[in-house]
């Protein structure tokens, strides 16, 4: 008796929403394992005016928040001098994003290289 509905799940008679509708409820749909070496990355980002670079990348979103607030430190500690030099303060985010979407020949930008003029 189980082959007819099995065939009828081959020939595409059965639709995906009624064999979920079927699937007992301690059964869960695939998710991603955050342990299976996934390439989803957590970047921190600086921004000043309308120049956008990524600042560094990191496994975990902890990690990531961690350098965030460093590099937030560091900011704060040259802030009388950037306001004398007039020169704009960056602002540092984080966003995921995956391993494909760094650009070629990327690399981590130093926590005070907005003072050497390393953002444009």
């Amino acid at each position: 008796m189980a082959l007819p509905d099995a065939q009828n799940r081959l020939a595409g008679t059965v639709s995906p929403c009624q064999v979920f509708r079927q699937m007992p409820d301690n059964v869960r749909p695939y998710e991603k394992d955050p342990g299976r070496g996934d390439d989803r990355l957590w970047a921190v980002i600086a921004t000043i005016g309308r120049v956008v670079r990524i600042a560094d990348i990191h496994a975990s979103h902890t990690r990531a928040q961690a350098d965030q607030i460093w590099r937030e430190q560091q900011v704060r500690a040259y802030l009388g001098f950037l306001q004398r030099c007039e020169l704009p303060v960056p602002r540092y985010t984080i966003r995921s994003m995956s391993r494909a979407q760094l650009p070629r020949g990327w690399r981590p930008l130093p926590a005070l290289g907005f003072l050497n003029g390393r953002m444009s």
